[in-house]
């Protein structure tokens, strides 16, 4: 498991779909480019929803997801 320097962490645990997309891209927006956003989700569909925001968005890169018991960790580099 690679842990990542995340400059923030954004829990969105108990909410779903697009809340967490909506949510990461709100928190995104107010990062310097480089920074790395941690997102903490509970919604199994936040897998799918966010590899597939960071594929169709520039200026970010989901570098990694991490699939735990009962949270999903998402990194996502701001690269723009």
């Amino acid at each position: 498991m690679t842990e990542y320097e995340t400059t923030e962490t954004l829990d969105v645990k108990g909410q779903n779909c697009p809340m967490p997309v909506v949510k990461t891209k709100q928190s995104i927006d107010q990062l310097d480019q480089g920074a790395i956003l941690e997102v903490l989700a509970t919604d199994p569909g936040s897998m799918s929803d966010l590899s597939g925001w960071a594929d169709t968005t520039d200026g970010v890169e989901l570098l990694d997801q991490i699939e735990g018991e009962d949270v999903y960790k998402h990194y996502v580099r701001k690269t723009e």
